[in-house]
């Protein structure tokens, strides 16, 4: 059965390397958690699109039950769910992020040197 929502984040993680789906934008977080991703994947170096799920309540739903990850921020790399935001912290503090990114074949600002 089609979902016309999920059809809708699967395109998006497909087009973009890296996607962030956050409450807000990049340039204005609307809560901490999403701040705090926003701020570990610029600090990264990494370019990201931002999807802020304030502004589409089907999104919203939608991408909690596409991941079946209760909470906002998500972050997806090359089409994969990597976490939200202590997932995504504790893998930033570990360098397995920045891993994840190179294994993934995604270009960082650390890597572009």
């Amino acid at each position: 059965m089609s979902n016309p929502t999920f059809d809708r984040i699967q395109a998006d993680i497909e087009a973009n390397p890296v996607v962030l789906y956050m409450k807000g934008t990049p340039v204005f977080p609307q809560c901490g958690f999403s701040a705090r991703v926003v701020q570990i994947l610029s600090h990264v170096g990494v370019p990201f699109k931002g999807v802020n799920v304030l502004e589409d309540m089907e999104i919203r739903e939608g991408i909690k039950a596409f991941s079946n990850w209760p909470t906002i921020p998500q972050l997806y790399v090359k089409g994969e769910f990597v976490g939200g935001c202590d997932i995504v912290t504790e893998m930033f503090q570990a360098g397995e992020l920045e891993s994840l990114l190179a294994e993934r074949g995604v270009t960082t600002k650390a890597s572009a040197q």
